[in-house]
């Protein structure tokens, strides 16, 4: 038995050094390397997504038709969808699972750690499948990102290509729920118990079942559309029989749990932050584990509150109408929760602050007029129009994007050694919140004088919020040039001060146990709690 722990001790030292030049990155089963090789993805693809918002607020900002034709604008809109989605929100929250899971549970990686490098590869020619079927013939898909029958069975090649990728995609998914599962609940530090663990943890444990759960359904769907495009069958075409409200059906019933799954590991990056800058515990934990699990569980029996305009019996749309505003209460525990942790703590407003109180306040009012459109009567009037955009941009912008601003800022120097600058973090933020304010704000007043989405023309009455939208889409995505330029460039060169191990006077947590930045190997061996789990013994 020595001699095999002998053997073991000896590979063990092998890999202590860490690899080194492109191997590092292309074979790496790291899980920083693979969280940063995701957070580099995301961001990528948030710049591409944002160019194609852009060419569609450019579109936009007069009525005729200026830069595209109708055609094209759909592929945008269907593009910027897709690409933003499954390209930037959920890469970028598996870029900080991969990186701070580990670290906040005190596990030496990822479960499994080739897996973990396999999921992450995966996404690069799907990203390249779905950027690239814009130089297909006949153009990228145009049937909205929800890809809805029968417009799917009218489109050209490039709809394969879009499939094909969001098959790969949904596999990288799956693999990257399990690898996050398996590493919470088997690899977590001798005294740290379910109930002492991260909220960030907790949140992307219930989020990685959802996926796994949901994830399939999608794959149903779209590949039932790929056999209605050339296998004979009619499960969506009206013609052979089939129904092509069924595909909305399937399709909501994965796509709204989707939503959450892009919400909740955003809230739990807040619940990390605003403790430590309010230097206060979180208030109501358990209350917040309980509201996450509940917003989970609800996510599976409101799809159809998407789908009240579809001819859906009086008792269906009641349901759905009771079943979502349901959601708000656990919705509203959290908020609460965050609020009465800020109260009477003795606050300071450093970016990471600046950002998880921005996106407080923006997502509250994203929720709102989701409250809105889960009445009915009133849904059946804001159904598709600029009402809906306002809506779903205040949650996913104001609510997953500044929770990884968010995020960024309050764990990047852990993972780089450096601190970013201060001011411009704060012009950063200031830049992107007055911006994205000034563009979507006012697309509320536009859908509900009835201005529709997905159009490339409009009436004359909406040409000045409409003008006022347009300024403000590029003025929000320059702050997200600046943002990379002046804030993540100089920390990803080594520029500015140290960061010291523990940048943040009341952070909490094992992630600040360890040097900045973060050692290539951390926790060989486990680190032991003590009663309280908040400080390691020896």
């Amino acid at each position: 038995m020595s001699a095999v722990l002998d053997h073991h001790d000896h590979a063990h030292d092998d890999h202590h050094h860490a690899p080194t030049g492109w191997q590092r990155w292309v074979f790496a089963t790291n899980h920083k390397d693979i969280g940063t090789l995701y957070l580099l993805f995301s961001f990528t693809m948030l710049i591409i997504g944002g160019i194609l918002a852009l060419l569609i607020r450019a579109e936009l900002f007069q009525p005729g038709l200026q830069l595209v034709n109708p055609e094209l604008f759909n592929s945008l809109t269907t593009m910027h969808g897709l690409i933003m989605v499954f390209g930037a929100i959920m890469p970028g929250f598996v870029g900080f699972a991969n990186w701070m899971i580990p670290l906040q549970i005190g596990a030496s990686d990822m479960a499994f750690a080739r897996m973990n490098n396999f999921s992450f590869w995966l996404m690069i020619p799907a990203a390249l499948m779905l950027v690239g079927s814009f130089f297909m013939p006949g153009g990228a898909p145009a049937a909205g990102w929800t890809l809805y029958a029968p417009l799917t069975l009218q489109m050209g090649p490039s709809m394969d290509a879009g499939i094909f990728a969001m098959h790969i995609l949904g596999a990288s998914s799956i693999m990257g729920s399990i690898n996050i599962i398996v590493t919470i609940l088997n690899m977590r530090a001798p005294g740290m118990t379910l109930m002492k663990m991260p909220m960030f943890a907790w949140t992307w444990l219930i989020t990685a079942y959802l996926l796994i759960a949901v994830m399939p359904v999608l794959a149903g769907a779209i590949t039932m559309t790929l056999t209605d495009r050339h296998f004979g069958t009619s499960f969506f075409n009206p013609a052979g029989g089939g129904d092509p409200v069924m595909y909305q059906h399937i399709f909501w019933f994965f796509g709204h749990p989707e939503v959450y799954i892009m919400i909740l590991p955003a809230f739990g990056i807040v619940s990390q932050i605003v403790p430590a800058f309010a230097r206060k515990k979180l208030f109501g934990y358990a209350s917040m584990v309980y509201a996450t699990s509940s917003i989970a569980i609800l996510s599976f029996i409101v799809w159809a509150h998407h789908m009240f305009t579809t001819g859906m019996p009086v008792t269906g749309q009641l349901f759905f109408m009771y079943a979502t505003m349901l959601i708000a209460v656990p919705t509203a525990v959290k908020i609460f929760n965050w609020i009465a942790t800020m109260w009477q703590g003795s606050m300071t407003f450093e970016t990471p602050m600046l950002f998880a109180v921005g996106f407080i306040f923006v997502f509250t009012m994203g929720g709102f007029t989701g409250l809105i459109l889960a009445m009915a009567p009133i849904d059946i009037q804001l159904q598709d129009t600029y009402y809906v955009v306002a809506h779903f941009h205040y949650v996913l912008v104001a609510g997953s994007l500044y929770a990884m601003f968010a995020g960024f800022y309050y764990w990047s120097p852990k993972w780089t050694g450096v601190m970013y600058n201060e001011t411009r973090g704060k012009i950063h933020f200031w830049w992107s919140l007055i911006a994205f304010n000034v563009t979507f704000f006012p697309m509320h007043f536009l859908g509900l004088a009835g201005m529709p989405r997905r159009y490339a023309d409009y009436p004359m009455q909406f040409a000045d919020f409409n003008a006022v939208a347009s300024v403000g889409a590029f003025a929000f995505g320059l702050a997200q040039v600046y943002f990379f330029l002046f804030v993540v460039l100089p920390i990803m060169l080594g520029k500015g001060e140290k960061a010291p191990q523990k940048p943040w006077e009341a952070a909490e947590g094992l992630e600040w146990e360890v040097p900045s930045p973060a050692p290539f190997h951390t926790f060989e061996n486990p680190p032991k709690l003590d009663a309280t789990a908040t400080k390691v013994i020896g």
